[in-house]
Order: structure tokens, then C-alpha cells, then sequence
């Protein structure tokens, strides 16, 4: 796979820099985009000078930008998109311009390049206020919040540009995804690693609710296994399809905390002193979330090596070296 080119947008993010670092030290060439609105360039300090390794400061809402960053690539992992359902519902319209005009510019331009697939980041809100669980990839209900909305038009496009111009994509629902690199800090933060730094402090974490409401919670590495399995997958079945990434477990807001104080703990025990306090439910959130992977599983051959605990432990030991 030496002379493979890969794009990754968001590169600079969360887990667009995790895919970045794994591809470069898989030998691939990769082009990298971001615009920094939420990502940061020291994420990719280790592979900033690397030879197969160019980075391109941009928006993928300009579709100019889109089209040189793809050009001679053969795989795109787009990962770009403005998060977080609180963060939709305060500013719909830039999730929409970001995360529903960024990706059809991306959807052009791998189109007119001769991308051979576009793996993209899907999302679980998708299931909206469906009650089922565990959730499979064919039965969602209604979007509960913008970000939702743009999530699930991202797949109708997809599916769209397969069926009209032949560009093959593959969506990844993610569930809860956390690990090294991710943000503890800003008003979109995600619960692991603000929980995380907020005990480091020894500060009582805030849960929204009476801590009942779950989540299947999906380390990083299971995520890249994923996309790269997703990215390399030539089975007609499983191309141009939409899946689950998670580990396919729930654990509760309750749970999750005690986990973590008992994880932080071996580093230093006066954390596991600190209380936890409960504030009110979060508009737009969902109670409870659990993936079905079986799809995941028999077409892409994924198989989760980290659940929650064994995936916490290498969290938690980051963010102690690095907060």
C-alpha cells in the first residue's frame, strides 16, 4: 500500500489526527485538511515533518479547496464536521453550511478527482427518538436536533452520488467515541475527557439527569480499525452502505464516572473522594444508545479489540501525561 494516497479531512482533530498518525505509520501518503475551528495542529506534531505527510490549512465549505486537496488521492476519510448536538441547536445554520454544504463539496470534488471510495463519519443521533435497541443500521426514527438532520442527509447524499454518478462511499456511525487527543476543555466538550480533566482538578463533574441515561462507548482504535477496514473493503455487498462503529455495550453516566475516579485513582487516590453532582437533562439528547456491530462485523470483518474499561485505562494514562 506504499504508493496508496489517502485524504483526511478534520485531520487535525480528534480522530482525524489518530487516522493520520496510524496511516503514516502504515506507510500511506497522506494529504491532510483543517481549518482549526475545533481542531489544533499540535495533535499532528508527530508527523508534521514526515515525508509522506502534507498538511493543507482550509474550509471544506470552499469547493476549490475541496478539489485540490483530493486531487491524485485514492481513498478520502472525511471526518470534517462541526459537532455536538448543544452546538447544532444554538447555531443551526453553520452545522448546516459545515456539516451539509462542506460534505456535498467533498462528494463533488471525489467525484470529479476519480476518488476510488469516500469513507465518511456518519453519526448514531441518526437513530433519532427511534426506541429500539440495540440499534440497527435500517431502522432510525425522527432527527431530535439539527446536528442529527445534517448527519442523516450526509447518507441520503452519499447514497445519491453512488446511485447517479457511481462514487462509492461507506458511512460509519459513531457512538460515543473518545480517547488520546480529544478536547477536555471549551463548552462542547465531550463527557469522557472533561469528566477526566475536571477529577484530575479534583472538581465534582455535573451530570445532566439522574446519571441513568447510557451510551456505548467506543475507544479510538476501534474507530480507525474501522475506517480502515471500511477504506480497503472491496466486496460489492459491502460498499455503499452506512454501519455502526461501537463496541456494541452500554454503560450509564453513573458508571462511566465511577470507572473513571477508580482508573485516575491508581494515579492519585483523593480522587476517588470526589463528588459527583447532577444538574438537569440536556435538550435533544437521547436516553439510551447500544449499537448493533453484526453488520460491521460479517461485511467489513470488524472486531473491536477495546471495551470501555481496557479503553478508559489507555484514556485516562493519556491525559495524565499530557493535561
Amino acid at each position: 500500500m506504499n504508493n496508496k494516497k489517502v485524504l483526511v479531512t478534520g485531520a487535525a482533530g480528534f480522530i482525524g489526527s489518530n487516522l493520520c498518525e496510524y496511516l503514516v505509520n502504515n506507510s500511506y501518503n497522506v494529504v491532510a485538511l483543517d481549518n482549526f475551528t475545533t481542531g489544533y495542529k499540535s495533535n499532528l506534531n508527530a508527523i508534521l515533518d514526515h515525508p509522506k505527510f502534507r498538511f493543507i490549512e482550509g474550509d471544506i465549505r470552499d469547493l476549490n479547496t475541496c478539489k485540490e486537496a483530493v486531487k491524485e488521492c485514492d481513498y478520502v476519510l472525511h471526518q470534517a464536521a462541526l459537532g455536538s448536538v448543544p452546538r447544532s441547536i444554538k447555531d443551526p445554520i453553520t452545522s448546516n453550511e459545515v456539516n451539509v454544504g462542506g460534505f456535498l463539496n467533498m462528494l463533488v470534488a471525489c467525484r470529479e478527482e476519480g476518488v476510488q471510495k469516500m469513507v465518511y463519519a456518519a453519526s448514531s443521533s441518526t437513530y433519532g427518538d427511534s426506541t429500539s435497541l440495540p440499534k440497527e443500521e435500517d431502522v432510525i426514527g425522527k432527527p431530535l436536533s439539527p446536528y442529527a438532520i445534517t448527519k442523516y442527509v450526509n447518507e441520503l447524499y452519499a447514497d445519491v452520488f453512488f446511485k447517479t454518478y457511481g462514487l462509492n462511499t461507506i458511512g460509519l456511525r459513531y457512538f460515543n467515541v473518545f480517547g488520546r487527543k480529544q478536547d477536555p476543555n471549551g463548552a462542547y466538550a465531550a463527557v469522557i475527557p472533561k469528566f477526566t480533566a475536571q477529577l484530575m482538578r479534583k472538581e465534582s463533574p455535573v451530570i445532566n439527569g439522574d446519571g441513568s441515561f447510557s451510551r456505548d462507548f467506543t475507544y479510538i482504535d476501534n474507530v480507525i480499525q474501522a475506517n480502515v477496514k471500511a477504506m480497503l473493503v472491496e466486496k460489492e455487498g459491502a460498499m455503499n452502505q452506512v454501519y455502526n462503529v461501537a463496541y456494541g455495550e452500554r454503560t450509564n453516566l453513573n458508571e462511566l464516572l465511577e470507572a473513571l475516579k477508580n482508573s485516575l485513582s491508581k494515579f492519585d487516590k483523593e480522587i476517588s473522594n470526589v463528588a459527583i453532582n447532577y444538574g438537569p437533562e440536556r435538550a435533544g439528547d437521547v436516553p439510551h444508545s447500544l449499537a448493533s456491530i453484526e453488520k460491521a462485523r460479517n461485511l467489513l470483518n470488524y472486531q473491536p479489540e477495546f471495551d470501555i474499561q481496557s479503553g478508559l485505562e489507555e484514556a485516562v494514562k493519556w491525559y495524565w501525561n499530557h493535561l
